[in-house]
């Protein structure tokens, strides 16, 4: 049976998180939106709000880990951000490196903020690395 789960992304900042939305079935992820306020009861408002408007089976947080795949305190910033959406609204979430998404997401947007494709890329990462996994490569 072909896995046709809905998943949400988070680029999670401390004032504004990416988010993304993406279909296990197609394996593909677009930016949906930037919640672009530091206080925490709006952001979690805003975000149960997306969580009943896409009905997601799973979430994915992107990992910010060092250069050389250390933690920081951004690292534990996002998961404890993962800990409190699990805790919140019962879904599975996943956390992936996000090395280099920032960048990327630069690439693609240019000097326009880049919160919601940074998401979008972490989310694809995650499909990516499922079809990999898959495919027993």
């Amino acid at each position: 049976m072909p896995d046709e789960r809905t998943l949400l992304a988070f680029d999670y900042g401390t004032h504004r998180i990416g988010v993304a939305l993406g279909n296990a079935l197609i394996a593909h992820a677009q930016p949906l939106e930037i919640i672009d306020t530091p206080e925490k009861v709006k952001r979690f408002a805003r975000i149960e709000e997306l969580i009943v408007q896409w009905h997601p089976d799973a979430l994915v947080v992107g990992l910010p880990l060092t250069a050389d795949g250390g933690e920081q305190l951004a690292t534990r910033q996002a998961k404890r951000f993962a800990n409190q959406l699990e805790g919140r609204y019962g879904l599975p979430v996943t956390l992936v490196d996000e090395r280099g998404s920032s960048l990327e997401a630069q690439e693609i947007v240019g000097n326009a903020a880049d919160d919601a494709v940074a998401a979008a890329i972490i989310l694809q990462r995650y499909f990516d690395a499922r079809t990999h996994t898959e495919q027993g490569q």
